[in-house]
């Protein structure tokens, strides 16, 4: 039995230092209520920290990746309640617990893939956008759909699509309408890596790369993931000078002699855990 046991995500480890964690609420559609919401902030937070796991792949349980927020299950029905002010404090507080939860995957410091299949409405999108790498299957459909319940996407999309996409009129035509992004489109655009048969096919294909990443240096593996993301974020001039303070650091490692020998040798390097 895996060690992480949570009510709504299911969790398996595997030797080769992959995590899988699967929204398991399948009877729901693996909508978010707030124990979802706790839930996957709480294990990619618990991940990041847990130096036997070396990549992460996320998955939905049952017919679809997620169907989005609950609205039957979820505080948000009664944050609007009494005083004005004191609702707004309530509302800003849940809003920012729901946006930990997928800053917790980009602040993960494990390499994380998502590996959708069918549906994946609203949360699904600001979730899979914290991802660093995203696989479908081909009946896959993407859909922003919070302006059809009303509000702005506020955990994620509006911020992370147009860098994912960097196509600003489609994340504005997919944002401002709440339309369909079926699979072949989501390739063309480059939202999702592959586009694979089935369910199955779309693990199996996170897996195999899952493995390759769980192979290499884990010093390199977390200095690439955490650089990428600071470059992102900031100029070319500003992610330079960060990289050279970050790699005089991390140059020091074992691994580089480890993985010149490897390479020579053409025998796989064995490296120490962080």
């Amino acid at each position: 039995m895996s060690k992480y046991q949570y009510e709504t995500v299911k969790v398996q480890v595997f030797p080769e230092g992959i995590a899988h964690v699967q929204l398991n609420r399948p009877n729901k559609l693996n909508a978010f209520n707030d124990q979802l919401i706790v839930d996957v902030r709480a294990i990619f937070r618990d991940i990041s920290d847990d130096n036997n796991i070396l990549v992460v792949i996320i998955s939905g349980s049952g017919r679809m990746f997620t169907a989005g927020l609950d609205l039957t299950e979820t505080s948000l029905k009664s944050l609007n309640v009494g005083d004005p002010a004191r609702a707004a404090y309530r509302n800003r507080a849940h809003i920012q617990d729901f946006q930990n939860a997928f800053t917790a995957i980009e602040e993960c410091t494990k390499p994380v893939i998502a590996a959708v299949h069918n549906a994946c409405f609203g949360a699904g999108v600001d979730l899979i956008t914290a991802c660093d790498i995203r696989y479908c299957t081909k009946d896959s459909f993407f859909c922003v759909k919070e302006v059809d319940v009303g509000l702005a996407a506020d955990v994620g999309s509006l911020q992370r699509l147009p860098k994912v996409i960097g196509n600003h009129s489609l994340v504005r035509e997919l944002c401002l309408t709440g339309r369909n992004m079926y699979a072949k489109e989501a390739l063309e655009c480059g939202f999702v890596n592959k586009v694979t048969e089935n369910q199955e096919a779309v693990l199996a294909e996170a897996f195999a790369i899952a493995k390759i990443i769980a192979s290499k240096s884990p010093v390199a593996v977390l200095g690439t993931k955490h650089l990428l993301n600071y470059s992102r974020d900031h100029s070319v001039a500003e992610g330079l000078a960060y990289t050279v303070t970050w790699n005089s650091a991390m140059l020091n490692t074992e691994d580089i002699p480890l993985s010149i020998q490897a390479f020579v040798t053409k025998k796989p390097a064995k490296y120490s855990k962080l």
